[in-house]
């Protein structure tokens, strides 16, 4: 994400002028954008203009519009683009103010958001957008033939740097020579985008994914490449590059790399496994001593009264609620909670676990020491 411009108080009114430069940036913007925030564009509208035989053409223009937001956005992230729907508060002579209308938020196209209360939560949404890899820890190849993702993974996002493609011609026959030709040029260029994408001063751990032998070959090729060439970030963390195996090279095999055992043990202190491992904690700790777990915003809000919880689980889809009110509500506890001394985990309604959350009320909460009586207290 571009930031162009910010004008705003902490715990109150302003606006930021941005531009989303890549498809990860709209579900950061769709993070940001809450009931009640405006909006303003530039969008491109037909209109009906007087013809010289009388009659009217349609044509095509430029109109600055500005929409209040009230039901809500839709993210499109096949499509890459997000639909804002609300009333227009922008003078225009093609569009009333009051009128309801569509904003479309696209690629490399600028928006201003302007917002009463540029809270904790939008604050840490904004400063992740504008920086997406200070706070990933986790880098991972997915490949298989001719393909390859590289992903930066942390807390609650994850950020697709790059797809490398190549046509890889069929192993058999005289066009094998073709096809090692093929092969080693795409492990070339994933290469130089790994040397330029990955920071092990930032990065954790890097892992290499694929069905088959493809990430074993890619392996071989990078360290032989790393000698001949004195490539001193791979030669230095060569025990942090490490190998799992994945049904393909698409990005959605990511959810199998952190289920791999030899990657947990890896990461186990990196923010991509806490949130992976916090929510196997709650639900151990829910089957095992349930006095010591709850869920449900009226539940863990009389534990967080009672100064009992520990750790804090929290879907962003809670901080999007149309009711004002509501949101504010969520952001104080998460900041009340980090005061009284718990942690706190915010998952991504995106990610697996974020949508295991949300299927029991998107919030939840291990305790510090039992509440039996929890129970008989009506959610």
């Amino acid at each position: 994400m571009r930031i162009v411009r910010k004008d705003f108080v902490r715990n109150g009114p302003g606006s930021v002028k941005m531009v989303p430069v890549d498809s990860d940036d709209l579900w950061y913007v769709y993070n940001l954008i809450a009931p009640g925030d405006s909006i303003m564009a530039v969008t491109i509208r037909k209109v009906l203009r007087e013809a010289a035989n009388g009659g009217r053409d349609a044509e095509r223009v430029k109109l600055k519009l500005e929409i209040k937001v009230e039901d809500g956005v839709d993210y499109d992230k096949e499509g890459a683009v997000l639909r804002v729907r609300g009333k227009n508060i922008l003078e225009n002579e093609h569009v009333k103010i009051g009128a309801f209308h569509t904003l479309e938020i696209e690629l490399q196209r600028p928006f201003v958001l302007r917002k009463d209360v540029w809270d904790s939560y939008a604050l840490e949404v904004l400063q992740q957008a504008s920086d997406p890899g200070a706070s990933a820890d986790l880098a991972v190849v997915l490949m298989q033939e001719g393909l390859a993702h590289i992903l930066l993974v942390g807390r609650s996002m994850t950020v697709t740097r790059s797809r490398i493609e190549a046509s890889i011609p069929r192993k058999h026959g005289p066009a094998i020579a073709g096809y090692e030709r093929a092969l080693n040029k795409f492990f070339d260029n994933v290469l130089q985008a790994f040397l330029r994408i990955i920071d092990f001063n930032v990065v954790r751990c890097a892992v290499i994914a694929s069905p088959g032998f493809t990430k074993d070959q890619f392996h071989r090729h990078l360290f032989l490449e790393a000698e001949r060439k004195q490539l001193r970030p791979i030669i230095e963390n060569k025990s942090r590059i490490i190998l799992a195996h994945t049904s393909s090279g698409y990005k959605h095999s990511l959810k199998e790399v952190l289920d791999a055992p030899n990657v947990m043990s890896m990461i186990k202190d990196t923010k991509a496994a806490q949130e992976v491992r916090i929510l196997k904690d709650f639900y151990d700790m829910l089957s095992n001593d349930s006095a010591r777990a709850c869920y449900g915003a009226k539940h863990v809000e009389v534990a967080h009264e009672r100064l009992a919880v520990q750790t804090l689980l929290i879907t962003d889809s809670l901080f999007r609620n149309a009711d004002i009110p509501t949101r504010k509500k969520f952001v104080n506890l998460v900041n009340s909670v980090k005061d009284s001394g718990g942690s706190v985990h915010v998952f991504s309604s995106m990610h697996v676990s974020g949508e295991q959350l949300e299927q029991i009320s998107g919030i939840a909460a291990i305790l510090r020491f039992p509440l039996p009586d929890l129970e008989d207290i009506e959610m």
